[in-house]
């Protein structure tokens, strides 16, 4: 009486290609990331007492050169910016304003965040 030999299917799975391509795809993220985020080119006035502005959490709002509003990457006018603030006063704000941009207009923008309710508004500046 002969006895069949049975082979058994080879039914591990090989995880090492896998691993390799996403250690790749994290490595492209991770340098892609920061270069999805640049937002509106604006030049920062100085300040002695200037941080870097974090774009964490909370409302970030630009004023450009140009004096143009943007919101959320578009640019708004006042009025369709008071609209859009609707419902985000427990948030900060964060005025990124160009060097360039005239004061009157930054204040007009200060003054609109403080009458939509918003109570922390905060000026984005570097370092010396």
């Amino acid at each position: 009486m002969r006895l069949a030999s049975r082979r058994s299917a080879f039914s591990e799975i090989n995880v090492t290609p896998f691993v390799d391509v996403m250690l790749v795809l994290l490595v492209i993220f991770m340098v892609a990331a920061p270069l999805l985020d640049q937002g509106i080119p604006v030049a920062l006035p100085k300040a002695a007492t200037g941080q870097r502005p974090s774009r964490s959490a909370g409302v970030s709002l630009t004023l450009s050169r140009e004096h143009v509003i943007y919101f959320d990457g578009k640019a708004v006018t006042p009025k369709d910016l008071r609209k859009e603030l609707a419902g985000l006063q427990s948030q900060p704000v964060l005025i990124r304003a160009d060097r360039d941009a005239y004061v009157s207009r930054l204040v007009e923008l200060w003054d609109l965040c403080r009458d939509a309710g918003f109570r922390e508004i905060h000026i984005a500046t570097i370092s010396e």
